[in-house]
């Protein structure tokens, strides 16, 4: 058969294509430890972009891998235990070698409390969790590194966020001595800011990295390799040569509904290739998406411990009406209907454009989002109707003083208040109780504590303790604001990290002395009681305060504390008062003029504090919220 020849025309296009985007193949690695109940948001993003732009790229999720290989109860109770960086630490010596700090696991001594207590959540002893470390590690590493076809990619892109770092380094450093001409590429939350340059700088199979939002800059940098140009000049984009170069960082990314639908489709292949997604269960896979960017409270008011948004504050949203087209997008792609918004605020307009038009379609979503805490019954309502079954709102304290220490914007009234609805219309919050901030008192966790005891009918606080200390935060920024005796990176990166990397830069959780901070043993009895708290939600019959209501009676059924269990019953005013304060808390003055009643106002005070007496409702600064929640539910 006679060969085809190419006229002079069609080699140009030929030598075009060739030399332009289609030659250069990215692949784009998801790594251990982050869930492996959720797709990588970000892969998935990028991915979609660079085809877009012409770059045929390739999603691997290998995190899914390495659950598959140990097992997935004990791969995702490491994600989530992110103290002392046990996952990186699993990963150090495969990425560093002989430059590890730790070969021989003293980590495991120097926090042997903690130690113990992760040995115990996973289920294996000390001899296990050091097998995976020096066995497991190097074994999954070598198979990742010959089951793909890593020759066919010019270019390898890792996202890293919390503990994915080493485990990342670890495979683009075996990727790198058997592809020396492999380009590598990071970015994501870990290449923020200092910390993405102190890592360019110190870790030698980081060819580049994008600091900040890659939206813009990741195709700018394919280009730019594709055009022979040097990519470390474009913005957001840094190299060793580069990394110490004063250059503005790209701005963040302002036109969200430009972004195409993130690609998640080798999630899925993959999940059930290795048999942990079997096509039936993918409905109880999150599909992470987003709606917003930055943070809308934080712009005018960074909550001291925040360390999120590090350079991206500026608060950007999607117009609902294309959010909505783009879920139902994800969910017919994917057959899943859990929807999970990475967005650290919702934005505060939807809550009159894009909630209610979710209810008016009808669909079957289930949501999480992140909410400011002091939204009122009828929006929580509208979470409900519109398919929100899990919030994370921020509580933080149950003390106003403290909250205003934090700059949260909120009360204790409206936290409470929060918790009473959430729990009331079945939605699911993830909250905290966190404290060591300056200018605390003691009185202040007496009172908090008084108020926690009769809070037992609602959700407890998933935890309790001491402020970590973030990049980022005010209270790490501000020095003037929050003098310290020391600050210093947690000590667990000096086991993970060698010497040439610099761990003031890199840290992001930091050790630290807060001038003004109060002593560990003021919060002894908080911790107590949220664990005894936490305790009583795990029995077969949670304590509960309910109220019935007819016109001019309510009948309070008291089963928050078993030995101390009773029924109160309220007629005419003194009912129509605990009702009146069930909504919102209200004032006595408040309450005299909303029930038009002939009672004088230091009267209605005093059955009001009559019941803050009794332990049904709470008092602060002249407001009084009932706490007993309606015994009919869904209204």
């Amino acid at each position: 058969m006679p060969q085809l020849q190419l006229l002079p025309a069609d080699a140009a296009y030929a030598a075009a294509i060739m030399s332009g985007p289609q030659a250069w193949p990215v692949a784009l690695v998801n790594m251990p430890f982050v869930s492996i109940y959720r797709p990588s948001l970000q892969l998935g993003l990028l991915r979609a972009i660079a085809d877009r732009h012409g770059f045929p790229a390739t999603t691997f999720h290998l995190n899914l891998d390495f659950a598959q290989q140990i097992g997935p109860k004990l791969y995702e109770q490491l994600v989530h235990h992110r103290g002392r960086m046990f996952g990186d630490w699993l990963f150090s010596p495969a990425a560093f070698g002989a430059e590890a700090p730790d070969r021989d696991g003293a980590l495991l001594n120097r926090f042997g409390d903690e130690a113990e207590l992760l040995l115990a959540d996973l289920g294996v002893d000390r001899n296990a969790l050091l097998d995976i470390r020096n066995r497991e590690v190097p074994r999954y590493l070598d198979r990742m590194l010959d089951s793909i076809d890593w020759s066919a990619y010019r270019v390898v892109g890792f996202t890293s966020t919390f503990q994915q770092n080493v485990a990342a380094f670890a495979l683009a450093a075996r990727l790198k001595e058997r592809f020396p001409e492999l380009i590598t590429v990071f970015g994501g939350a870990n290449f923020e800011g200092d910390m993405g340059l102190g890592l360019v700088e110190g870790v030698d199979c980081i060819d580049y990295a994008i600091i900040g939002e890659g939206d813009e800059a990741f195709p700018a940098f394919l280009h730019a390799l594709a055009d022979g140009d040097d990519p470390a000049t474009t913005p957001g984009v840094v190299s060793k040569a580069t990394s110490r170069a004063a250059r503005a960082p790209r701005a963040p990314f302002s036109r969200l509904d430009e972004l195409p639908l993130p690609d998640y489709e080798e999630f899925f292949t993959r999940a059930g290739s290795v048999g942990l997604i079997p096509d039936m269960s993918r409905r109880l896979v999150y599909l992470p998406f987003e709606s917003s960017r930055g943070c809308w409270w934080g712009q005018k008011h960074h909550c001291t411990f925040c360390g999120l948004n590090g350079g991206t504050m500026a608060f950007r949203s999607k117009s609902p009406a294309l959010l909505r087209e783009q879920l139902a997008e994800l969910v017919r792609r994917y057959r899943s209907f859990m929807l999970e918004a990475v967005d650290n605020i919702a934005d505060h307009d939807y809550f009159a454009s894009f909630f209610p038009k979710i209810v008016a379609d009808r669909s079957d979503y289930q949501f999480f989002y992140e909410v400011k805490s002091n939204l009122t019954r009828d929006k929580i309502r509208l979470l409900r109707d519109a398919g929100v079954k899990r919030i994370q709102p921020g509580v933080e304290s149950l003390n106003s003083h403290i909250l205003k220490l934090m700059r949260k914007g909120v009360s204790a009234t409206q936290n409470i208040n929060l918790l009473r609805w959430a729990q009331y219309y079945g939605i699911d919050v993830g909250w905290n109780i966190i404290w060591g901030f300056p200018g605390e008192t003691e009185e202040d966790y007496q009172s908090q504590l008084s108020i926690m005891t009769q809070l037992a009918h609602l959700q407890p606080p998933t935890g309790a303790g001491r402020i970590w200390m973030e990049r980022f935060s005010p209270l790490f920024t501000d020095r003037r604001s929050f003098p310290a005796d020391f600050v210093r990176p947690e000590t667990s990166y000096g086991f993970v990290y060698p010497s040439s990397v610099d761990l003031q830069r890199v840290a992001y959780f930091f050790e630290y002395a807060l001038e003004g901070a109060l002593p560990d043993e003021v919060y002894v009895s908080t911790r107590d009681w949220v664990r005894s708290w936490q305790a009583a939600w795990k029995q077969d019959t949670r304590p509960t305060l309910n109220y019935w209501s007819a016109p001019g009676f309510v009948q309070i059924d008291d089963l928050r504390d078993v030995e101390k269990s009773g029924t109160y019953t309220f007629q005419g005013a003194l009912a129509d008062i605990y009702l009146c304060c069930s909504d919102r808390a209200m004032t006595a003055a408040g309450v005299r003029d909303a029930l038009k009643l002939n009672e004088s106002e230091d009267e209605i005070a005093e059955a009001l504090h009559e019941f803050t007496g009794r332990g049904l409702m709470f008092h602060e600064s002249g407001h009084f919220l009932s706490l007993a929640i309606p015994a009919t539910p869904g209204r």
